[in-house]
This record gives C-alpha cells, structure tokens and sequence, in this order.
C-alpha cells in the first residue's frame, strides 16, 4: 500500500515528523522520548498560555525539570502551537487528551471528540492518527472513526487509526516513557505495521489483534489495582477490628515468591486514571446488558476510605487533645479534609 510505504520510508530515512495533541502529564514526556531519537515533533494544545509557557522552556509541571523542556526546544525539533492547521504537517498524530468521567460517572469523551473535529477540519491523506488515552473498548471505531471521516478521508484506506493506551506513572523515577513496553492493537494490517514502526522509535512494542483489545487491555491493567486496592482497604478495617497490623501481614505475606502482590491501605485511589478508567468499563457493559459487581463493590469502599480516616483521625486526636477549643479545630480540619477527598 502507498500509504504505509512512504509511512515505512519516512522512519527509515529519518524525515518522519511525529504531531501530539495534549502536552501535559502524557503528552510532554511522549514529545521528549522522539526528541532523544532525533525526530520532529509538533506538539499540539488549545491552551495558548501552554502553548507559550512550553516555547520558552518551562514545563509547567513539578514532575518535569524545566531544563528537559528547555532541552526540546534548543535541540529545535521540538515546538509547541495552538493552530490546528499545522497538524498537516505531522505524519503520525498521537492523541494524549483527558478522559475523565462525568456528574453521572459516565464516559466524558468530550476531549476525544472535539480533538476528532479538530483534525477532520484540517486533513491530510496518508496520517497515521493514534488515541492514547484510556476508554472503553469500541472508542476508536465507534466514536472517532466517523467523526474523522467527516472529512471525506476514509479509515484504513486514506488514513490509519490503531490504538495504544498511555501507562504513565508521574514522579515515578523507576519508569519512563521509554521503558514502559507499548501495547497497539489496530483493524489492519497496514496500520499495525505503521504504528508498531512509530512506536519501536522510542520503546518496546507489544502488539494485540485490533484496536478494542487493546482498549480493553489498559481497563484490565487499571481495575486490577482499582479492585485490590479495595481488597486491602477492606482488610485494613476488618484486621484494626481485630487488633491486627496490617502492615505486618502484608510484609510477612509478600515474602511468598508466587501468587501475591502487596497492595498497602490507604484513603482511597489517587491518581489521574485509576478512581476513573474502571467505570468506563461498566458504561460498555451495560451496553451489553451486564453488570460489573467488582468494580461497583470496589468502588464503594475505595470512596468511602476518605472518610473513614478523617473519623479515625478525630477520634485519635480528640482522645489527646480533651480542650473543647482544640477539639473544635479538630472537627473543622476533618471536615475540610473530607470535603476535599470526598
């Protein structure tokens, strides 16, 4: 196929230019990982302050040293912009916007969609055009396929459209973009190939039969720790009870080489993903008339482990403070703490 032959010469030659939309947490170190191999990109984000704060060398991130982003920009195959328009002349577009949830814990693919009609205003045949962030599965063909071939490109003949979920851990100094194996899954073979090419640029390649297996792979990823972080939680509770450490068993439990993991109590899941990507799983379900009872059960001990400390806390505290006025503090200090995790 033409289209995935002068894909494959662009990265065999080295003129291949890499565009990402959404420059934050996912975004910015999927930008450095092509610079450190020597190649284009264009990074784009509808924020104009972002856009200026990142063409002057500031990262705007705490995680992320100013001087890596400074770095991008002097090597001068890194720059930033707010105009669509010069999405044209990236060959593989990758997609890093939010997938948060809304009011209802429903699916908000508001950024995903508007994103799509982004670059359906602005098309270029023969892109490479590829969703990281976390949904459920069917996104890609179901949501962001018609919306792209709005137009007139079509999916898999003019344009291709794998999928290939982030696995960013923020702060994290064991792992980084480039050391975390990339998982892509596309409907087709010139897609695969492209997309396993872009991506063996900067990391390791997994590849999976289409593009809903790999959306289901990262949900699998993060309800995994979304229910077992519940599991202990719950234990955590039952064992204090019983006026038993959990921390003790989990640190005697881990010594077994096979079949466990530690997951360690705490208030609740943190994070950008994991309180969120399960109940993108449970949307697509009912879709299919089924419920998903782990990942509900999970999700009522996991929203109610913040509360349960501020309780404990008040309850600690006021046993050695008795002074009415140091208790009243106390209370006001757990309520706002419970406001702020609830």
């Amino acid at each position: 196929m033409a289209i995935k032959d002068t894909f494959l010469q662009r990265i065999s030659d080295g003129s291949i230019t890499v565009g990402i939309v959404g420059l934050g947490y996912v975004g910015l170190p999927l930008a450095e990982a092509y610079v450190r191999t020597g190649t284009k990109v264009i990074g784009y984000d509808i924020s104009e302050e972002r856009v200026a704060q990142l063409n002057s060398g500031l990262s705007g991130m705490r995680h992320i040293a100013d001087d890596r982003v400074s770095g991008m920009v002097e090597s001068g195959l890194f720059r930033a912009t707010a105009n669509p328009a010069d999405l044209q002349d990236a060959d593989a577009i990758l997609i890093a916007v939010p997938t948060p949830l809304d009011v209802h814990h429903q699916p908000d693919l508001s950024y995903v969609e508007a994103t799509c009609e982004t670059l359906a205003s602005v098309p270029r045949p023969g892109q490479l055009v590829v969703l990281e962030s976390t949904t459920y599965p069917g996104t890609t063909q179901e949501v962001m396929r018609p919306i792209l071939e709005r137009s007139g490109l079509k999916a898999g003949e003019d344009f291709m459209l794998p999928y290939s979920p982030e696995r960013e851990d923020p702060g994290n100094p064991h792992f980084e973009t480039s050391t975390i194996p990339k998982v892509i899954g596309a409907d087709g073979p010139a897609a695969r190939d492209m997309a396993k090419a872009v991506y063996d640029l900067i990391v390791t390649t997994v590849m999976v039969s289409d593009s809903k297996t790999t959306e289901a792979t990262k949900l699998v990823e993060n309800i995994y720790r979304w229910i077992n972080i519940a599991a202990v939680n719950e234990m955590k509770v039952i064992f204090e009870a019983m006026d038993i450490d959990i921390w003790e068993v989990i640190d005697a439990a881990k010594t077994k080489p096979f079949g466990f993991q530690a997951f360690y109590p705490g208030p609740g899941v943190g994070g950008h993903c994991i309180r969120i990507d399960p109940y993108y799983l449970s949307y697509k379900a009912r879709k299919h008339g089924l419920s998903t009872q782990f990942i509900e059960l999970a999700g009522n001990m996991n929203t109610n482990m913040p509360r349960r400390i501020v309780q404990r806390l008040l309850e600690e505290m006021s046993l050695k403070l008795r002074k009415p006025l140091a208790g009243a503090k106390i209370l006001l200090v757990g309520l706002a703490l419970q406001g702020r995790y609830r």
